[in-house]
């Protein structure tokens, strides 16, 4: 399933039979992925990874992180379909439309310069009148719904951030995807989020994005390797149906395509901020929510990772016996955090001790 990273061996960690602590099946693999199920009363508060670390290095940017995704949100938000929250039960929800993703990146270059000034001062005008309102609450609330509040008043903050200009970064040609949810158009949306995503990395608009491929109980069809199951089904096909076996194979091996592909743009442009590119300072994270599909177990979880000048690369890793809790807290270690658990601190404390 791998064999298409062959040319990044060097670059990447694997991380093998990764267990995660006290989930299991669709929803509680993907709740748990990069939460590790915490609540409010946790160091981490039920936020998920990406957002703990843009918490801690996302101040000054328009966007603190920006949440890609590609047909995730045709059943709606639930446990099955959300990987990112900002606190327990608060999803933050992936932008599935490449072209909306365009124009919050770019919006502001483009058409007529004195309407654009103008939408500015509405949007902002409301944003004030918004924030002034939420402020206003939290003097009479407590506990969990605080932490949402605080949460919501913090997206707004962002919100009002994203709204400025964006510091001259050049527009390129924008995403040529018409229908984001059709089935056949995964591919293309594919693309075009990958491409936004590495721009926004690279423009300094943001410094986390995530990506999230369709969801748990994924219903897509990949009819552009000429399958007629859904990804889900084909998860589930007997060991005795080789076929079928082989088309989830070809179904993993096209993800891994796209991780390559990631890697391949990261590795084309320089690193705005240092020497060398723009991949030698990017962890790249690739998580599945489970190890096995048929059993729904979420043990012996494979994870693939770059290092980000964060760790060493080339390595594969035999994880057994660790937590996704301590892959979570090693990641935030590298990036500077002062903590020991991540999410629920049952799950094992400290960071993984062989990354």
């Amino acid at each position: 399933m791998l064999e298409p990273l062959t040319d990044w061996r060097d670059q990447l960690i694997l991380l093998d039979r990764l267990d995660f602590f006290d989930a299991d099946n669709h929803e509680g693999g993907m709740a748990a992925m990069l939460t590790g199920n915490g609540d409010a009363g946790s160091t981490t508060k039920g936020a998920s990874l990406d957002q703990v670390i843009a918490g801690a290095i996302g101040g000054g940017y328009r966007f603190p992180s920006i949440e890609l995704g590609v047909q995730t949100s045709a059943w709606g938000g639930s446990s099955q379909t959300r990987m990112s929250y900002s606190g327990p039960g608060s999803y933050v929800t992936p932008d599935d439309d490449p072209l909306n993703v365009y124009t919050r990146l770019y919006g502001d270059v483009l058409g007529d310069a004195e309407a654009a000034a103008l939408r500015l001062a509405r949007q902002q005008s409301v944003l004030d009148l918004l924030m002034g309102e939420v402020s206003a609450l939290q003097g009479v609330i407590g506990g969990e719904e605080r932490i949402k509040l605080d949460a919501h008043l913090e997206s707004l903050r962002a919100l009002e951030r994203s709204l400025s200009p964006s510091d001259g970064c050049e527009a390129p040609l924008p995403p040529s995807v018409t229908s984001s949810q059709d089935n056949d158009s995964f591919p293309d949306v594919t693309s075009a989020q990958i491409k936004l995503a590495v721009a926004a990395l690279a423009c300094g608009a943001s410094p986390v994005v995530s990506l999230q491929m369709s969801h748990t109980v994924s219903p897509a069809v990949f009819t552009w390797l000429g399958m007629a199951d859904s990804h889900h089904s084909l998860s589930h096909i007997d060991d005795s149906n080789q076929a079928g076996v082989d088309e989830f194979i070809e179904c993993e091996r096209w993800f891994a395509e796209q991780v390559g592909e990631a890697l391949g743009q990261l590795a084309a442009l320089p690193d705005p901020d240092g020497d060398g590119t723009l991949l030698d300072t990017t962890l790249v994270l690739w998580a599945k929510e489970l190890g096995d599909g048929r059993l729904h177990t979420c043990e012996s979880v494979p994870w693939v990772m770059t290092g980000g000048g964060l760790f060493t690369p080339g390595r594969w890793l035999d994880a057994s016996g660790y937590s996704q809790h301590q892959v979570l807290v090693s990641i935030c270690q590298a990036f500077g955090l002062d903590l020991d658990t991540f999410g629920d601190p049952s799950g094992g404390a400290g960071p993984m001790g062989v990354l």
